[in-house]
């Protein structure tokens, strides 16, 4: 027989569009498949399945605000140190530890205010990182990724499996859903010229992977220095596929405040090669577009600071024009060059749009997406251009999949 919370909850999917821990299948499904479906278990809610793992061991963390545990939305640091486990301090990835720090900007060394767990930083760099990682036995990873390659936390990731592989510490990985994870889209980085925090491997933009699946992957293709392997262990996600829609209990960062703009991400953050404005200074990042010219839109906003915004805000303090994207369906959102190639059109200069054209490439993991652009080629032109590598990423990505593909 069925729990009284799995009918609940199976109730509620019946009549939800989306749920915050339940996966929805995008293809049609009876009444009664829709009541049998079962709540997603990310790997950090399943404590019978690592904690054995934990006792006796000296224990590190990365993790930040969303790695948390359960209904409750109990952060893992409070869960790990009820549970007596011996935990000796956190990597922080960007943003910080609790999610407050703006993009790009240094991550400090510091303690956890309601623990005292000592913080260190791996953003950046981080010259006693050794030393550091030398006083545990394993190593815990507990991020939530949004599935696209510049989004840095698969950069941090690949930063923990190198001091893990360097100095023989397990990682044990607490798996969580791709909030993209319905598509594998973008050009592939092939050339190492590319590569940055925002473009560290040789994957897809929107990879279609979560965060276990690419550790196995880093593993497989010998990505870590010198060929070395990681000793990794995955917690994977209970009842979860590729299919399924989820929408994130915990914001991952201040401008990504909710499904939408999370949806919308993959999409929009190669406006950030550009002077164009991505909502950044509003209530609304990632969810509405504009420039200081009313040729893009009669949309109108005008950003200013925000907590987490207050730097690095496109057009700031300026009226903007442009769309309002807050009334889409964000299940209906997946990868478009669309909005970039919209306004790049409108551009009355258009050799004053690519403001940032090295940063742009970076992003793309490729200076052709900026030439393809530049050259007037449409999207289907330039999707077209990136089908064969597109199409072998997505043969090496199957190798590592975890969860049934969309």
């Amino acid at each position: 027989m069925k729990s009284i919370f799995t009918l609940i909850i199976s109730t509620f999917i019946l009549f939800s569009a989306c749920s915050a821990n339940t996966g929805n299948k995008k293809e049609s499904v009876s009444s009664q498949e829709v009541i049998d479906a079962e709540p997603i278990l990310p790997g950090a809610d399943q404590l019978e399945a690592y904690l054995p793992l934990l006792k006796g061991k000296k224990v590190g963390l990365m993790g930040n605000q969303t790695s948390i545990v359960g209904q409750d939305k109990e952060h893992l640091v409070d869960v790990l140190l009820r549970e007596k486990v011996d935990l000796k301090f956190a990597f922080a990835p960007e943003h910080g530890f609790r999610g407050e720090i703006e993009r790009g900007e240094k991550v400090s060394n510091e303690k956890d205010e309601k623990t005292g767990l000592p913080l260190f930083t791996l953003y950046g760099g981080n010259e006693k990182q050794d030393s550091i990682i030398q006083s545990i036995d394993v190593l815990i990873f507990d991020l939530q990724d949004v599935g696209a390659r510049f989004y840095t936390y698969i950069t941090s990731l690949h930063r923990v499996m190198e001091l893990c592989a360097k100095h023989d510490k397990e990682l044990i990985v607490l798996d969580r859903p791709n909030p993209n994870g319905d598509q594998v889209d973008g050009p592939v980085r092939k050339d190492d010229k590319f590569k940055s925090n925002i473009s560290y491997h040789k994957i897809a933009m929107i990879h279609g992977l979560t965060v276990g699946e690419l550790a196995h992957m880093i593993n497989g293709e010998n990505w870590l220095e010198n060929s070395r392997q990681c000793k990794v262990s995955v917690i994977p996600v209970k009842n979860y596929d590729h299919s399924m829609f989820y929408e994130l209990p915990v914001i991952p960062s201040p401008s990504l405040p909710n499904y939408l703009s999370v949806r919308l991400y993959t999409s929009l953050c190669l406006f950030e090669g550009t002077d164009v404005s991505v909502g950044r200074g509003t209530d609304w990042p990632f969810q509405v577009i504009g420039y200081p010219d009313p040729v893009f839109g009669t949309f109108e906003f005008t950003p200013g600071e925000k907590s987490g915004m207050a730097k690095h805000v496109e057009g700031k303090g300026a009226k903007n024009y442009g769309v309002d994207l807050r009334g889409l369906n964000a299940d209906d959102q997946k990868f478009t060059l669309k909005y970039i190639l919209d306004f790049y059109n409108l551009m009355p200069d258009k050799s004053k749009f690519f403001a940032r054209p090295e940063f742009f490439d970076k992003l793309a993991g490729t200076d052709e997406l900026r030439k393809q652009i530049l050259a007037g080629l449409t999207e289907s032109e330039i999707k077209d251009s990136w089908k064969k590598e597109l199409a072998d990423y997505k043969v090496m990505r199957s190798k590592y999949l975890l969860y049934k593909d969309f």
